[in-house]
Protein backbone atom coordinates (compact mmCIF):
# COMPACT_ATOMS: atom_id res chain seq x y z
CA UNK A 1 0.00 0.00 0.00
CA UNK A 2 1.67 3.40 -1.03
CA UNK A 3 2.36 5.31 2.25
CA UNK A 4 2.40 8.98 2.47
CA UNK A 5 4.86 11.32 3.58
CA UNK A 6 4.61 13.55 6.91
CA UNK A 7 3.89 16.25 5.24
CA UNK A 8 1.80 14.84 3.03
CA UNK A 9 -0.86 13.49 6.08
CA UNK A 10 -0.30 17.07 7.37
CA UNK A 11 -1.96 17.97 3.96
CA UNK A 12 -4.56 15.27 3.78
CA UNK A 13 -5.29 15.65 7.46
CA UNK A 14 -5.60 19.76 6.97
CA UNK A 15 -8.30 18.91 3.90
CA UNK A 16 -10.49 16.96 6.67
CA UNK A 17 -11.05 19.68 8.82
CA UNK A 18 -12.13 22.44 6.65
CA UNK A 19 -14.05 23.06 4.12
CA UNK A 20 -11.89 25.63 2.01
CA UNK A 21 -8.07 27.20 2.02
CA UNK A 22 -4.78 26.73 0.38
CA UNK A 23 -2.08 24.29 0.46
CA UNK A 24 1.40 25.36 -0.14
CA UNK A 25 3.85 22.54 -0.68
CA UNK A 26 7.02 22.99 -2.87
CA UNK A 27 7.31 21.57 -6.11
CA UNK A 28 8.40 18.21 -5.70
CA UNK A 29 6.38 17.63 -2.62
CA UNK A 30 3.86 15.40 -4.11
CA UNK A 31 0.69 17.97 -3.59
CA UNK A 32 -0.89 15.66 -6.40
CA UNK A 33 -0.68 12.49 -4.01
CA UNK A 34 -2.96 14.80 -1.21
CA UNK A 35 -5.88 15.32 -3.57
CA UNK A 36 -5.29 11.48 -4.69
CA UNK A 37 -5.99 10.57 -1.28
CA UNK A 38 -8.45 13.14 -0.49
CA UNK A 39 -10.80 11.79 -3.62
CA UNK A 40 -10.44 8.16 -2.22
CA UNK A 41 -11.32 9.17 1.32
CA UNK A 42 -14.51 11.19 -0.34
CA UNK A 43 -15.45 8.21 -2.78
CA UNK A 44 -16.50 6.00 0.30
CA UNK A 45 -19.34 8.18 1.41
CA UNK A 46 -22.60 6.20 0.92
CA UNK A 47 -23.56 9.20 -1.30
CA UNK A 48 -21.96 10.02 -4.83
CA UNK A 49 -19.79 12.26 -5.29
CA UNK A 50 -18.85 14.84 -7.97
CA UNK A 51 -15.32 16.01 -7.83
CA UNK A 52 -13.31 18.31 -10.61
CA UNK A 53 -9.70 19.52 -10.83
CA UNK A 54 -8.69 22.32 -12.50
CA UNK A 55 -5.34 22.19 -14.10
CA UNK A 56 -3.24 25.27 -16.50
CA UNK A 57 -2.72 23.08 -19.29
CA UNK A 58 -4.67 20.37 -21.32
CA UNK A 59 -0.97 18.45 -21.31
CA UNK A 60 -1.13 19.02 -17.33
CA UNK A 61 -4.93 18.20 -17.18
CA UNK A 62 -4.10 14.80 -18.94
CA UNK A 63 -1.04 13.75 -16.61
CA UNK A 64 -3.29 14.37 -13.92
CA UNK A 65 -6.05 11.96 -14.79
CA UNK A 66 -3.83 9.33 -15.50
CA UNK A 67 -1.95 9.90 -12.46
CA UNK A 68 -5.77 9.89 -10.20
CA UNK A 69 -6.73 6.93 -12.19
CA UNK A 70 -3.65 4.60 -10.98
CA UNK A 71 -5.36 4.91 -7.37
CA UNK A 72 -9.08 5.66 -8.36
CA UNK A 73 -10.89 3.08 -10.18
CA UNK A 74 -14.61 3.41 -8.65
CA UNK A 75 -15.54 6.40 -10.63
CA UNK A 76 -16.55 7.76 -14.56
CA UNK A 77 -14.13 10.66 -15.83
CA UNK A 78 -15.20 13.25 -18.06
CA UNK A 79 -12.63 15.55 -19.38
CA UNK A 80 -13.54 19.20 -20.15
CA UNK A 81 -11.03 20.65 -22.27
CA UNK A 82 -10.28 21.18 -26.03
CA UNK A 83 -6.95 18.10 -26.30
CA UNK A 84 -7.64 14.95 -27.53
CA UNK A 85 -7.95 11.85 -24.74
CA UNK A 86 -9.50 8.51 -24.74
CA UNK A 87 -11.82 9.58 -22.04
CA UNK A 88 -15.41 10.57 -23.05
CA UNK A 89 -14.54 14.60 -23.49
CA UNK A 90 -16.17 17.72 -24.44
CA UNK A 91 -16.36 21.75 -23.75
CA UNK A 92 -20.43 22.13 -24.21
CA UNK A 93 -22.24 23.00 -21.57
CA UNK A 94 -25.06 20.83 -22.27
CA UNK A 95 -23.68 18.03 -22.89
CA UNK A 96 -21.72 18.04 -19.61
CA UNK A 97 -24.84 18.78 -17.66
CA UNK A 98 -26.49 15.90 -19.42
CA UNK A 99 -23.21 13.26 -18.42
CA UNK A 100 -23.69 14.46 -15.42
CA UNK A 101 -27.29 14.12 -14.94
CA UNK A 102 -27.13 10.86 -16.54
CA UNK A 103 -23.93 8.86 -14.83
CA UNK A 104 -24.30 7.36 -11.96
CA UNK A 105 -21.87 6.45 -9.15
CA UNK A 106 -18.56 8.84 -8.33
CA UNK A 107 -17.69 11.37 -10.90
CA UNK A 108 -14.87 12.70 -11.81
CA UNK A 109 -13.66 15.57 -13.90
CA UNK A 110 -10.40 16.82 -15.44
CA UNK A 111 -10.71 20.48 -16.76
CA UNK A 112 -8.31 23.34 -17.55
CA UNK A 113 -8.38 27.15 -16.47
CA UNK A 114 -9.73 28.10 -19.71
CA UNK A 115 -12.47 25.85 -19.62
CA UNK A 116 -13.58 26.05 -16.07
CA UNK A 117 -16.06 28.41 -17.41
CA UNK A 118 -17.74 25.74 -19.31
CA UNK A 119 -18.36 23.91 -15.95
CA UNK A 120 -20.19 27.16 -14.85
CA UNK A 121 -22.22 27.36 -17.54
CA UNK A 122 -23.07 23.35 -16.99
CA UNK A 123 -24.77 24.82 -14.06
CA UNK A 124 -23.66 21.11 -12.33
CA UNK A 125 -23.50 20.50 -8.54
CA UNK A 126 -19.76 19.92 -7.73
CA UNK A 127 -19.24 18.46 -4.14
CA UNK A 128 -15.16 18.76 -4.63
CA UNK A 129 -13.03 20.66 -6.38
CA UNK A 130 -9.12 21.04 -6.36
CA UNK A 131 -7.42 24.20 -7.73
CA UNK A 132 -4.06 22.94 -8.96
CA UNK A 133 -1.28 25.47 -9.64
CA UNK A 134 -3.43 27.79 -8.24
CA UNK A 135 -1.37 30.96 -8.62
CA UNK A 136 -2.95 30.74 -12.52
CA UNK A 137 -6.69 31.23 -10.86
CA UNK A 138 -6.23 34.75 -10.24
CA UNK A 139 -6.13 35.73 -14.04
CA UNK A 140 -8.53 38.08 -15.33
CA UNK A 141 -9.95 35.03 -17.88
CA UNK A 142 -10.16 32.57 -14.96
CA UNK A 143 -11.34 34.59 -12.16
CA UNK A 144 -15.08 34.47 -12.70
CA UNK A 145 -15.23 31.00 -12.57
CA UNK A 146 -12.95 30.29 -9.81
CA UNK A 147 -14.66 32.57 -7.53
CA UNK A 148 -18.40 30.78 -8.77
CA UNK A 149 -17.07 27.46 -7.85
CA UNK A 150 -15.51 28.49 -4.32
CA UNK A 151 -18.94 29.92 -3.58
CA UNK A 152 -20.48 26.48 -5.02
CA UNK A 153 -18.69 23.91 -4.22
CA UNK A 154 -19.29 22.04 -0.79
CA UNK A 155 -15.23 21.73 -0.66
CA UNK A 156 -12.81 23.89 -2.25
CA UNK A 157 -8.90 23.93 -1.97
CA UNK A 158 -6.09 25.84 -4.11
CA UNK A 159 -2.99 23.95 -4.29
CA UNK A 160 0.37 25.62 -5.17
CA UNK A 161 4.11 26.20 -4.19
CA UNK A 162 4.03 30.05 -5.51
CA UNK A 163 1.03 31.98 -4.48
CA UNK A 164 -0.15 34.74 -6.06
CA UNK A 165 -1.43 37.94 -4.24
CA UNK A 166 -2.73 41.41 -4.92
CA UNK A 167 -2.03 44.80 -3.44
CA UNK A 168 -4.73 46.73 -5.19
CA UNK A 169 -8.31 46.41 -4.98
CA UNK A 170 -8.91 46.08 -8.90
CA UNK A 171 -7.15 43.12 -9.67
CA UNK A 172 -8.01 39.94 -7.70
CA UNK A 173 -5.08 37.79 -5.29
CA UNK A 174 -5.09 34.86 -3.06
CA UNK A 175 -5.17 36.91 -0.37
CA UNK A 176 -8.64 37.27 -0.76
CA UNK A 177 -9.66 34.86 2.08
CA UNK A 178 -13.21 35.32 0.91
CA UNK A 179 -12.70 33.42 -2.23
CA UNK A 180 -9.47 31.79 -1.36
CA UNK A 181 -10.05 30.61 2.60
CA UNK A 182 -6.73 31.02 4.38
CA UNK A 183 -3.99 28.70 4.46
CA UNK A 184 -4.49 25.42 5.67
CA UNK A 185 -1.17 23.81 5.38
CA UNK A 186 2.21 25.32 4.73
CA UNK A 187 5.01 22.96 3.67
CA UNK A 188 8.87 24.87 4.27
CA UNK A 189 10.77 23.16 1.79
CA UNK A 190 14.06 22.76 4.08
CA UNK A 191 12.10 20.38 5.74
CA UNK A 192 11.58 18.36 2.25
CA UNK A 193 14.93 18.65 1.93
CA UNK A 194 15.93 17.00 5.30
CA UNK A 195 13.65 14.09 4.61
CA UNK A 196 15.22 13.36 1.61
CA UNK A 197 12.04 14.28 -0.75
CA UNK A 198 14.09 16.83 -3.16
CA UNK A 199 17.59 18.31 -3.38
CA UNK A 200 18.59 21.81 -2.53
CA UNK A 201 19.16 24.07 -5.92
CA UNK A 202 22.81 25.65 -6.27
CA UNK A 203 22.33 29.05 -8.53
CA UNK A 204 25.58 29.16 -10.64
CA UNK A 205 26.11 33.16 -12.22
CA UNK A 206 28.01 32.90 -15.44
CA UNK A 207 29.40 35.97 -16.45
CA UNK A 208 29.51 36.19 -20.47
CA UNK A 209 30.67 38.44 -23.07
CA UNK A 210 28.11 40.42 -25.45
CA UNK A 211 27.34 39.93 -28.83
CA UNK A 212 31.03 40.64 -30.86
CA UNK A 213 30.91 42.64 -34.11
CA UNK A 214 29.33 40.65 -37.29
CA UNK A 215 28.49 38.06 -34.85
CA UNK A 216 25.04 36.68 -35.40
CA UNK A 217 22.86 36.08 -31.60
CA UNK A 218 21.94 32.47 -32.60
CA UNK A 219 25.40 32.22 -32.62
CA UNK A 220 26.31 33.62 -29.19
CA UNK A 221 23.91 31.95 -27.73
CA UNK A 222 24.99 28.58 -29.09
CA UNK A 223 28.53 29.78 -27.96
CA UNK A 224 27.48 30.56 -24.66
CA UNK A 225 25.04 27.30 -24.09
CA UNK A 226 27.94 24.82 -25.37
CA UNK A 227 29.96 27.15 -23.33
CA UNK A 228 27.93 26.37 -20.19
CA UNK A 229 27.35 22.94 -20.84
CA UNK A 230 31.16 22.21 -21.31
CA UNK A 231 31.65 23.43 -17.57
CA UNK A 232 29.56 21.70 -15.81
CA UNK A 233 29.08 18.45 -17.39
CA UNK A 234 25.68 18.23 -16.35
CA UNK A 235 24.28 14.95 -18.06
CA UNK A 236 20.31 16.08 -18.60
CA UNK A 237 19.51 19.95 -19.19
CA UNK A 238 16.83 22.04 -19.23
CA UNK A 239 17.08 25.25 -21.29
CA UNK A 240 14.13 27.94 -20.72
CA UNK A 241 14.71 30.24 -23.96
CA UNK A 242 13.22 33.66 -24.13
CA UNK A 243 10.61 32.72 -27.20
CA UNK A 244 10.41 30.17 -29.00
CA UNK A 245 11.90 32.31 -32.26
CA UNK A 246 14.81 31.86 -30.02
CA UNK A 247 15.13 28.43 -30.07
CA UNK A 248 14.13 27.77 -33.70
CA UNK A 249 16.77 30.28 -34.70
CA UNK A 250 19.19 28.21 -32.44
CA UNK A 251 18.50 25.24 -34.15
CA UNK A 252 18.29 26.70 -37.97
CA UNK A 253 20.99 29.57 -38.11
CA UNK A 254 23.86 28.12 -35.76
CA UNK A 255 25.81 24.92 -35.47
CA UNK A 256 24.19 23.91 -31.75
CA UNK A 257 22.90 20.52 -32.84
CA UNK A 258 26.18 19.44 -34.19
CA UNK A 259 27.95 20.83 -30.78
CA UNK A 260 25.22 18.86 -28.99
CA UNK A 261 25.78 15.59 -31.48
CA UNK A 262 29.77 15.72 -31.47
CA UNK A 263 29.33 15.71 -27.18
CA UNK A 264 27.21 12.81 -27.01
CA UNK A 265 23.84 14.58 -26.64
CA UNK A 266 20.28 14.19 -27.88
CA UNK A 267 17.84 17.36 -27.78
CA UNK A 268 14.41 17.81 -27.88
CA UNK A 269 12.09 20.58 -27.34
CA UNK A 270 8.55 21.64 -27.40
CA UNK A 271 6.49 24.32 -27.94
CA UNK A 272 2.43 24.97 -28.94
CA UNK A 273 3.68 26.61 -32.28
CA UNK A 274 6.25 23.83 -33.04
CA UNK A 275 5.04 20.58 -31.55
CA UNK A 276 7.73 18.34 -30.13
CA UNK A 277 10.91 17.50 -32.24
CA UNK A 278 13.56 14.83 -31.12
CA UNK A 279 17.11 15.54 -32.48
CA UNK A 280 15.56 16.84 -36.03
CA UNK A 281 12.32 15.10 -36.12
CA UNK A 282 8.92 15.82 -35.62
CA UNK A 283 6.81 14.07 -33.19
CA UNK A 284 3.40 14.09 -31.68
CA UNK A 285 3.35 15.13 -27.86
CA UNK A 286 2.53 11.09 -26.49
CA UNK A 287 5.76 10.48 -27.68
CA UNK A 288 7.77 13.39 -26.87
CA UNK A 289 6.47 12.97 -22.75
CA UNK A 290 7.03 8.93 -23.07
CA UNK A 291 10.71 9.71 -24.77
CA UNK A 292 11.25 12.46 -21.99
CA UNK A 293 10.47 10.26 -19.45
CA UNK A 294 12.38 6.95 -20.74
CA UNK A 295 15.78 9.49 -21.10
CA UNK A 296 15.49 11.10 -18.01
CA UNK A 297 15.42 7.73 -15.96
CA UNK A 298 18.23 6.32 -18.26
CA UNK A 299 21.46 7.31 -15.94
CA UNK A 300 23.51 7.33 -19.50
CA UNK A 301 21.33 8.80 -21.78
CA UNK A 302 22.82 12.71 -21.72
CA UNK A 303 20.15 15.36 -23.88
CA UNK A 304 18.92 19.17 -23.81
CA UNK A 305 15.94 20.26 -23.58
CA UNK A 306 14.47 23.43 -24.92
CA UNK A 307 11.32 25.25 -24.42
CA UNK A 308 9.88 28.44 -23.46
CA UNK A 309 7.05 28.04 -20.96
CA UNK A 310 5.02 24.48 -22.05
CA UNK A 311 7.54 22.59 -19.31
CA UNK A 312 7.61 24.80 -16.21
CA UNK A 313 4.91 24.59 -14.81
CA UNK A 314 3.44 21.27 -12.85
CA UNK A 315 4.68 18.69 -15.79
CA UNK A 316 6.40 15.37 -14.10
CA UNK A 317 9.98 15.34 -15.21
CA UNK A 318 12.26 13.00 -13.49
CA UNK A 319 15.67 12.93 -14.25
CA UNK A 320 16.46 16.44 -15.30
CA UNK A 321 19.87 17.65 -13.65
CA UNK A 322 20.29 21.34 -14.18
CA UNK A 323 18.48 24.53 -15.94
CA UNK A 324 19.78 27.16 -18.02
CA UNK A 325 17.55 30.54 -18.20
CA UNK A 326 17.78 32.41 -20.80
CA UNK A 327 15.45 35.17 -20.20
CA UNK A 328 13.92 36.89 -16.90
CA UNK A 329 11.08 34.98 -15.17
CA UNK A 330 9.17 36.47 -12.24
CA UNK A 331 8.81 34.80 -9.11
CA UNK A 332 6.44 32.17 -10.04
CA UNK A 333 8.25 31.17 -13.48
CA UNK A 334 11.67 31.20 -11.55
CA UNK A 335 10.28 29.25 -8.54
CA UNK A 336 8.00 26.56 -11.01
CA UNK A 337 11.16 26.15 -13.14
CA UNK A 338 14.13 25.69 -10.33
CA UNK A 339 11.62 23.05 -9.29
CA UNK A 340 11.68 21.20 -12.67
CA UNK A 341 15.64 20.53 -11.18
CA UNK A 342 15.24 19.96 -7.55
CA UNK A 343 13.27 16.47 -7.76
CA UNK A 344 15.44 13.30 -6.42
CA UNK A 345 17.90 10.61 -8.58
CA UNK A 346 15.80 7.75 -9.16
CA UNK A 347 18.43 5.82 -8.01
CA UNK A 348 18.63 7.87 -4.45
CA UNK A 349 14.50 7.58 -3.96
CA UNK A 350 15.54 4.17 -4.49
CA UNK A 351 18.31 3.93 -1.66
CA UNK A 352 16.28 6.17 0.63
CA UNK A 353 13.37 3.54 0.01
CA UNK A 354 15.47 0.51 1.18
CA UNK A 355 17.13 2.29 3.96
CA UNK A 356 20.80 2.19 2.20
CA UNK A 357 20.98 6.43 2.12
CA UNK A 358 20.09 8.80 5.23
CA UNK A 359 17.54 11.35 4.49
CA UNK A 360 19.13 14.56 3.75
CA UNK A 361 22.63 13.03 3.81
CA UNK A 362 23.49 14.70 0.75
CA UNK A 363 27.00 13.37 0.56
CA UNK A 364 25.41 9.95 0.32
CA UNK A 365 23.45 11.41 -3.04
CA UNK A 366 24.21 10.46 -6.49
CA UNK A 367 22.55 13.93 -7.22
CA UNK A 368 23.02 16.23 -4.18
CA UNK A 369 21.54 19.70 -6.14
CA UNK A 370 19.63 20.92 -9.06
CA UNK A 371 22.03 22.88 -10.65
CA UNK A 372 20.54 26.54 -11.77
CA UNK A 373 22.99 28.90 -14.14
CA UNK A 374 22.05 32.22 -15.14
CA UNK A 375 24.11 33.82 -18.03
CA UNK A 376 24.60 37.41 -17.16
CA UNK A 377 25.86 39.50 -19.99
CA UNK A 378 27.86 42.58 -18.48
CA UNK A 379 24.74 44.52 -16.40
CA UNK A 380 22.23 42.83 -18.44
CA UNK A 381 21.20 39.43 -16.64
CA UNK A 382 22.19 40.57 -13.51
CA UNK A 383 18.63 41.67 -12.42
CA UNK A 384 16.93 37.96 -13.32
CA UNK A 385 20.49 36.68 -11.68
CA UNK A 386 19.59 38.65 -8.29
CA UNK A 387 15.81 37.80 -8.49
CA UNK A 388 16.81 33.79 -8.70
CA UNK A 389 19.25 33.96 -5.76
CA UNK A 390 16.39 35.64 -4.09
CA UNK A 391 14.19 32.98 -4.70
CA UNK A 392 16.01 30.46 -3.97
CA UNK A 393 16.96 32.23 -0.58
CA UNK A 394 13.24 32.91 0.58
CA UNK A 395 12.29 29.37 -0.51
CA UNK A 396 14.84 27.42 0.76
CA UNK A 397 17.25 29.36 3.54
CA UNK A 398 14.17 31.39 4.86
CA UNK A 399 11.98 28.18 4.31
CA UNK A 400 8.58 30.45 2.90
CA UNK A 401 6.46 30.43 -0.21
CA UNK A 402 7.79 32.62 -2.96
CA UNK A 403 4.68 34.88 -3.34
CA UNK A 404 4.15 36.74 -6.20
CA UNK A 405 2.86 40.59 -5.51
CA UNK A 406 0.15 42.33 -8.15
CA UNK A 407 0.88 46.09 -7.13
CA UNK A 408 -1.04 47.63 -9.85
Amino acid sequence: MFQLRPHQQRALDALAKYLKGQIIIPTGGGKTNVAIFDVMREFLKETSQTIVVVAPRILLAEQLSSEFLEFITNASVLHVHSGETHHQSTTRPSEIRNWVDQTRGNKLIFTTYNSLQRLQQADIHVDTIYFDEAHNSVQRHFFPATEHFSSTADRCYFFTATPKHSATISKPGMNDAAVYGNVICNVPAPELVRGGFIVPPKVHVKQLPMLTKGQQIAERDCENLIETINEHKSSKILICAKAVKQIVSLISESDFCQQLEDRGYSYMYISAKTGGVIDGKKVNREVFFDTLSAWGKDNDKKFVVLHHSILSEGINVSGLESVIFMRSMDYIGISQTIGRVIRMHHDDAKGLREGAIQPGNLDQYTKSFGLVCVPVFNNVGISTAKKVQSVVDIIFQQGEAAVSVVKR
